[in-house]
C-alpha cells in the first residue's frame, strides 16, 4: 500500500512537471512552421515510464495530455490531445517495454531510440488521418508536408527529449526509488 501511494504521488508530480514544462518551454523547431512546436513535456513522462513501466507511462501520458489540452495548449483542443496521446503513447509503450526487458544504460539508449523512431513513424500516419479530420486540411496538402516538415519535426522533438531523458533519468530515478520499498530499489 505504501508503495502504491508513493507511486501515484510521484506520477502526479511527473504530470505536473510535464504541464509546467509545456507552459514554460515552447517554440517552433522549423522556421515558418509555427504550429509544430517543440516542448519538453515528454521528458517527465519518459522518466515515469522508466521508473514504473509502460502502462504507468501511458496513464501519465493520457492525464498529462488532457490537462495540457484543456489548459496551456487549449488552442489545439481535442486535436492536440489526440495527437499528444498517439505520439507520446507510442513513444512510452515502445521505450517502456524495451527498458523493462533491459534495465541498463544501453537498454535505455536502445529503448529511447526505438521509441523515438516508432513515434516518428506513427505520426506520419496519424497526420494523414487526424489532421484532415480536425483541421480540414486536404490529405494531399498533408502528404506534401510529411517528408519536408512532419518527419524532421518529430525526429527532432523525439530525439531532443530522448537525449535529455537519457542524461537525467538515472539521477532522478535514485530520488524516486530512494528509501522506498520499490522492487527496483532492492536490486
Amino acid at each position: 500500500m505504501k508503495y502504491q501511494t508513493r507511486k501515484l504521488t510521484v506520477m502526479a508530480m511527473l504530470i505536473a512537471v510535464s504541464v509546467i514544462l509545456v507552459y514554460l518551454v515552447r517554440f517552433p523547431l522549423i522556421p515558418g512552421v509555427d504550429f509544430l512546436e517543440y516542448d519538453p513535456a515528454d521528458i517527465s513522462i519518459l522518466i515515469g515510464t522508466f521508473a514504473f513501466g509502460p502502462v504507468s507511462g501511458l496513464l501519465i501520458t493520457i492525464v498529462a495530455a488532457v490537462i495540457q489540452g484543456l489548459t496551456v495548449s487549449a488552442k489545439s483542443g481535442i486535436y492536440g490531445i489526440i495527437m499528444h496521446i498517439v505520439a507520446t503513447g507510442t513513444f512510452v509503450i515502445v521505450a517502456g517495454c524495451i527498458y523493462r526487458w533491459k534495465r541498463t544504460f544501453l537498454g535505455a539508449l536502445l529503448a529511447l531510440i526505438c521509441g523515438a523512431l516508432a513515434m516518428t513513424l506513427i505520426m506520419l500516419g496519424a497526420n494523414l488521418v487526424v489532421t484532415p479530420l480536425f483541421l480540414g486540411t486536404p490529405v494531399d496538402v498533408v502528404k506534401g508536408m510529411l517528408l519536408p516538415i512532419i518527419l524532421p519535426f518529430n525526429l527532432a522533438k523525439a530525439g531532443i527529449n530522448a537525449l535529455i531523458t537519457l542524461v537525467v533519468y538515472k539521477p532522478i530515478s535514485v530520488l524516486i526509488h530512494k528509501a522506498s520499498d520499490h522492487p527496483i530499489a532492492q536490486n
